[in-house]
């Protein structure tokens, strides 16, 4: 069973960066698709973004054009690089697979000041 560890948040003002790690303790080459998710206080874990195991992404709207997944296969980590960011995109953010196969880990959280 693959384990996830999210690292990389923190708090950030508007507009900043920060890039997000999600190593697992297994090989994520098998997988097909890894995603970034994001829980909100009160609000329901959404997808942000995945990545297919041939580098195909996908983006949610409210984070296109701002947020880049990538994985890397030989080191079995996908990563989430966060630009300009915004205030609503204040969550703590989890990785999985899009049928959310495994545990979740502890999250990472993101928290970006107006």
């Amino acid at each position: 069973q693959v384990q996830l560890v999210e690292s990389g948040g923190g708090l950030v003002q508007a507009g900043g960066s920060l890039r997000l790690s999600c190593a697992a303790s297994g090989s994520i080459f098998s997988i097909n698709a890894m995603g970034w998710y994001r829980q909100a206080p009160g609000k329901k874990r959404e997808l942000v973004a995945y990545i297919t195991r041939g580098r195909t992404s996908n983006y949610a709207d409210s984070v296109k054009g701002r947020f880049t997944i990538s994985r890397d296969n030989a080191k079995n980590t996908v990563y989430l690089q966060m630009n300009s960011l915004k205030s609503e995109d204040t969550a703590v953010y989890y990785c999985n697979d899009l049928d959310k196969s495994y545990d979740w880990g502890q999250g990472t959280q993101v928290t970006v000041s107006s």
